[in-house]
């Protein structure tokens, strides 16, 4: 199970850098949001034929796909990719790192983990690290873009309610793959129509950087995802939400790589905070 999160997160970490290279070309979030639906449903739709099962459409199943496409891709696809504008990739990827901080809230309210302490004070690092960012001596490149951290701070809050919101409702007996077909088709019949009223849609017929970004990343956000689905089946949301922890690590080293990125002392403190955050939220052997 570890291994899983190893190689989700070292894919996953790459993904802010691309969204990057995308949103800095001037796409906006409901186009890209179409095209990674698009990608998501293809895929998904080739291995559930291969796998010769089909897509239940029952009330029930109409409300889990409803639910892992608002709360997974849709809603935290606009706040990252509106965030992704304004804040380093580094950053970017700092701010994943929140998801299990939020997932142990939830999952404590809703009855899925028991109160510690610990796990309290590793909330706690959270909320200091972001103070860290945003704080007097920010380490961002222009402080009058902190609201934006906010922003893909929502984006963490999503998708640590959407493993909750699994561990609660259930898979309806459905594989991953067959929940993200189900969500992907949700989500495109949400962002098709909004994309084209807003004038977003991304023509791919002049293919760039960019656009190899947004399908890169659409590939490489289907695959990590469906993995992700998987192990909050297998071993609950807090556990699987522990992948935000290399998904950090790898996204700031592939930022730095790949875009040159580098930060001030008051973000490494703020990204060493997060870890040690993530270490104390995660669960343990005595749970």
């Amino acid at each position: 199970m570890y291994l899983a999160l190893i190689i989700m997160g070292a894919t996953w970490g790459v993904t802010p850098v691309l969204i990057k290279i995308a949103v800095s070309a001037g796409h906006h979030p409901f186009g890209m949001i179409v095209w990674t639906n698009l990608v998501s449903v293809i895929l998904s739709g080739v291995v559930t034929l291969a796998q010769r099962r089909s897509l239940p459409i029952s009330a029930p199943h109409l409300k889990l796909y409803l639910g892992v496409s608002l709360l997974g891709a849709v809603i935290p696809n606009v706040l990252n990719f509106t965030a992704a504008v304004h804040l380093p990739a580094g950053i970017m990827s700092i701010m994943i790192a929140l998801v299990p901080m939020f997932a142990m809230p939830i999952a404590l309210v809703m009855g899925f983990e028991k109160t510690s302490l610990i796990r309290f004070l590793g909330a706690l690092c959270g909320a200091v690290a972001i103070v860290l960012i945003v704080g007097p001596e920010t380490g961002l490149p222009d402080s009058s873009k902190v609201g934006f951290v906010f922003v893909a701070l929502g984006a963490s809050l999503c998708y640590g309610a959407e493993g909750n919101f699994l561990t609660w409702f259930g898979m309806r007996e459905l594989n991953p793959v067959q929940v993200l077909f189900g969500a992907s088709l949700v989500g495109l019949i949400i962002s098709v129509p909004i994309a084209g009223a807003t004038g977003h849609f991304i023509p791919l017929d002049n293919l760039g950087a960019s656009e190899f970004a947004i399908i890169f990343a659409s590939v490489i956000s289907w695959g990590t995802y469906a993995t992700y689905i998987w192990i909050i089946g297998r071993a609950g949301p807090v556990f699987a939400s522990q992948v935000a922890y290399l998904v950090t690590g790898f996204g700031v080293i592939w930022a730095m790589l790949l875009l040159g990125e580098r930060y001030s002392v008051w973000v490494w403190m703020a990204f060493a905070l997060m870890l040690v955050g993530i270490a104390l939220v995660k669960p343990h052997e005595s749970d």
